[in-house]
């Protein structure tokens, strides 16, 4: 049996996972600007303020790897995961702007077994990302695919 704690049949639907927060940085906001999206508004203050976004702002693919790393963390490190087909939405719904703090979090809203491969199951996630005002900055829903303990059990 598998000693990790999150499983194919723990991700029942409604099951909600909080996570961690995290705080971005300017410095960060522009090191990952000037590797993977150099627009101006994310490399520079005074562009960030002049832009209709208010403020040096990340990157929404940003945002997208900031998510990654606080899904991980709350669940993925301690999983069975087996990784994702792809996401089924994106949006970004406000900017994340320097200083910001990030929390959120992730909900089971379906699952289903695999028939194309037995011992794995596919758990949809509803994912929210809220800055330190409660504000949503990020929504997001995907699945993921999860073995199942059974499974490991049987072999």
């Amino acid at each position: 049996m598998t000693d990790k704690k999150w499983a194919f049949e723990d991700l029942e639907p409604g099951v909600t996972i909080p996570f961690g927060e995290k705080t971005v940085g300017a410095e960060e906001i522009k090191d990952f600007a000037r590797q993977f999206d150099a627009q101006p508004m994310h490399l520079d203050e005074e562009a960030g303020k002049a832009s209709i976004l208010g403020g040096l702002s990340a990157s929404g693919w940003h945002s997208c790897a900031i998510f990654m790393r606080m899904l991980y963390d709350a669940l993925l490190v301690d999983s069975t995961s087996q990784g994702s087909p792809g996401i089924t939405e994106a949006r970004w719904k406000r900017p994340v702007i320097a200083g910001d703090t990030l929390t959120g979090q992730t909900t089971v809203l379906e699952r289903r077994t695999l028939k194309s491969r037995p011992g794995i199951g596919l758990v949809t996630f509803r994912h929210l990302v809220t800055n330190q005002r409660g504000e949503t900055v990020m929504e997001m829903e995907n699945p993921i695919m999860f073995r199942m303990r059974e499974a490991e059990d049987a072999a």
